[in-house]
């Protein structure tokens, strides 16, 4: 797990980030802070003293830097679908091979 810490001059202050390296890590985590469900987006949570973290697959450094567009693409318009992250989801549209239609 690494837990990295942003400076965002938006609209939060500050902000955390948090590198999980199972599905189990994620599940924790999420369970631990998460106090506001409808803030949570795209693996963005706010707890309970209003910081927001955003908890993160170590598996989605490796996808997000493939150069093939159409596994970028895949996982992509997955994790943009999803509150709280999953691995298995995000590895099956990462692998996933176009169907012929």
């Amino acid at each position: 797990m690494k837990l990295h810490t942003y400076l965002n001059y938006g609209v939060e202050a500050i902000s955390f980030m948090v590198h999980c390296d199972t599905q189990e890590r994620i599940d924790y985590f999420w369970s631990k802070l998460s106090a506001e469900p409808k803030a949570e987006q795209c693996g963005w949570m706010k707890h309970k003293f209003g910081l927001s973290w955003q908890i993160v697959p170590t598996v989605m450094d490796e996808m997000l830097s493939d150069r093939d567009q159409s596994k970028l693409a895949r996982v992509t318009d997955a994790f943009l679908k999803m509150k709280k992250f999953d691995i298995a989801k995000l590895k099956k549209a990462y692998g996933q091979a176009k169907s012929a239609a």
